[in-house]
């Protein structure tokens, strides 16, 4: 009779770490895919801007291709990782509370398939860590958000991450527009990690089931699909009527409910603008209801017109993609990168 091999030691109330920290990247990149880590909660839970649950599943099976990230998260990304640790250390002079480093990915001891990258953890008294700390940078746009509290993406990791460890409660210090830091304490709330467990368990056993889940109306999705699929020119797929057709029909009704409320919206636009008349600003009992200012984009086509000569002045050549003589000279390679679009047979009225 083997004995059973030993159980990995918890370094938190309910975290067993399962990759130092040295891991490389691919490597990191696959122990990921065996679980779900607190950057993928949001995801799973179709609140993600830019990740949706089916991505996440095919990312998860290891079906999904690299996608295209845009420059604007790559950088982002980038600078939150360059202020982590002087993040870190203010949270630090400010609360008296001293952070360190950890020793890799964990995952819960009962779920394994519960993973946290913590990025600091905080010491108690007896320099001992006691609790969590999660790090954002994020833009000035959102202080009003996280001046009222831990905005709901942010407030689901942390509560992974407490799932994931055990611990009672966590730090947030986000630091927004580069010059405001705001640091909120997070108390574990019992039922909400059990619902966010629950939740995110059913969405596991359908990676380990390969069922994935439903398209949703998401722009992740979209972008997803745009994106999934190696497309052969001309080729035919013969669907079921039953799934297609009401669908189509979903979609005429939809499209004529949406130019309906266009039009009814220009409408009252329209009427607002008449009453504002030559005023920029339109007041009700006293306070500004809505202002009707000349601040919206030039037109270069009318200034041309009317001042043909400052328009030549003010003209000046920008290097462009020459995309007609690409896809003459490269068809290939330009028809890879076009976009998909959609386009229903026969073209929808526009009654």
């Amino acid at each position: 009779m083997t004995d059973a091999p030993p159980q990995p030691a918890t370094i938190t109330p309910t975290g067993v770490v399962i990759a130092p920290p040295s891991l490389d990247r691919e490597g990191w990149l696959a122990l990921r895919r065996t679980g779900v880590g607190g950057s993928d909660v949001a995801a799973v839970l179709g609140m993600s801007r830019y990740t949706s649950p089916i991505e996440l599943y095919l990312d998860k099976v290891g079906e999904l291709d690299d996608m295209p990230r845009s420059p604007e998260l790559a950088e982002a990304a980038f600078w939150g990782h360059q202020h982590e640790p002087t993040i870190a250390r203010v949270f630090t002079e400010r609360t008296g509370l001293g952070v360190v480093e950890g020793p890799g990915m964990l995952a819960n001891v009962d779920r394994r398939w519960m993973l946290a990258n913590v990025d600091r953890y905080v010491l108690d008294e007896d320099a001992q860590p006691a609790s969590l700390l999660e790090i954002k940078t994020r833009s000035a746009v959102q202080l009003e958000e996280w001046l009222g509290g831990v905005p709901d993406g942010p407030a689901l990791q942390t509560h992974w991450y407490l799932a994931v460890t055990g611990y009672k409660h966590a730090h947030v210090a986000a630091l927004l527009g580069g010059n405001r830091l705001i640091i909120h304490r997070v108390e574990r709330d019992e039922a909400l990690v059990e619902h966010l467990v629950a939740l995110v368990g059913e969405f596991w056993q359908h990676v380990l089931d390969r069922v994935p889940p439903p398209v949703d109306g998401s722009e992740a999705t979209a972008e997803l699909l745009g994106h999934l699929y190696r497309v052969t020119p001309d080729t035919v797929t013969v669907a079921d009527p039953a799934e297609v057709l009401p669908l189509l029909e979903r979609r005429r009704e939809l499209k004529a409910r949406e130019r309906r409320t266009t039009d009814e919206l220009r409408k009252v636009d329209n009427q607002l603008k008449a009453t504002a008349a030559e005023a920029e600003v339109v007041k009700v009992q006293g306070a500004v209801a809505y202002t009707y200012k000349q601040n919206g984009p030039l037109s270069p086509k009318r200034f041309a017109a009317a001042h043909p000569d400052l328009a030549q002045q003010y003209t000046h050549r920008v290097d462009a993609l020459d995309t007609k003589r690409l896809a003459a000279d490269h068809p290939d390679e330009f028809r890879a990168h076009r976009a998909r679009r959609l386009v229903v047979v026969p073209k929808e009225s526009a009654a």
